[in-house]
């Protein structure tokens, strides 16, 4: 019986009970399995897929949907994945083109790697900003003078969404209020009692991944990345927003290095929505 073409091969939503084949794509393409945030992102958004008829997944994405249900304001795009030995067939361009067209009027983001760039181009997405990913292990540092910094309880979810909210533009409340199960640290920043930033920091691998960063100023961003420091001794890793040079300089003289550029793109809109100042970095890359 012939093998059917990858242009005849559907697209299909994907479930939980694909994370095993999602992580094998990821492995296939040198990444790391990743299998917990393949979860959240499943859980928390919608993936979709390409499956094998020789048994595992061709390609994969996930897009996550943020603001009133039914009328999303913003749709991000992640984990765009074709198998090696499917690659530049088309197949990941077909994938994209399906979601896109799904998405129908909703502006969307993603994350672009310098290879994936020109196919997000090719489709209409445009180039709004850099993130610079770094990592390493944290030198120890006093706190930024005045900010305080504590563990987030369930009392405080209320304000975090309310705060997350008003600096990403939209309503995120089905992805944040998922944090406390899926990060090891949520942290929050207090001024008068009144909370003006938080973080989490979750388990990606071998390291700490801190995100999302969304803070007052810059002097809380990193009393909060410095208070997550302090609790792991896993090496840190996060997608810090070039604009914030201050920021990316300060971790990187407390021992993290620059790894790689990320492009920021969008289709349909201009820039992002919300207040770029007090975003310092995504919850990941793959749901913005």
């Amino acid at each position: 019986m012939p093998t059917p073409s990858l242009a005849a091969l559907p697209i299909r939503r994907l479930t939980h009970r694909d994370l095993t084949a999602c992580a094998d794509l990821s492995e296939d393409r040198g990444w790391h399995r990743e299998e917990h945030k393949w979860g959240f992102l499943l859980s928390a958004g919608r993936g979709y897929g390409v499956d094998d008829p020789a048994g595992g997944l061709i390609a994969a994405c996930v897009v996550t949907e943020y603001g009133p249900h039914g009328q999303p304001r913003l749709g991000a795009i992640g984990m765009v994945l074709v198998a090696e030995r499917h690659a530049r067939q088309g197949v990941g361009r077909r994938l994209m083109r399906h979601v896109v067209s799904l998405m129908d009027a909703t502006p969307l983001t993603l994350h672009a790697t310098p290879n994936g760039r020109p196919l997000y181009e090719e489709l209409g997405f445009t180039s709004t900003g850099r993130a610079e990913m770094v990592c390493g292990h944290f030198t120890p540092t006093k706190p930024a003078s005045g900010v305080v910094t504590r563990a987030a309880t369930a009392e405080d979810l209320r304000s975090i969404l309310r705060l997350d909210e008003e600096v990403f533009g939209a309503d995120r409340t089905h992805v944040i209020a998922r944090l406390p199960a899926f990060a090891d640290q949520l942290r929050v920043a207090e001024d008068d009692g009144r909370i003006i930033g938080y973080a989490a920091a979750w388990p990606n691998m071998e390291t700490q991944v801190v995100g999302p960063l969304i803070a007052r100023d810059t002097d809380t961003a990193k009393a909060l990345l410095a208070s997550l420091a302090f609790r792991t001794d896993r090496p840190l890793r996060t997608d810090i927003d070039v604009r914030h040079e201050e920021l990316l300089d300060w971790v990187k003289a407390h021992g993290l290095e620059s790894v790689a550029f990320n492009s920021v793109m969008t289709y349909g809109i201009a820039e992002l929505p919300g207040d770029w100042r007090r975003r310092f970095a995504p919850l990941t890359v793959a749901a913005g």
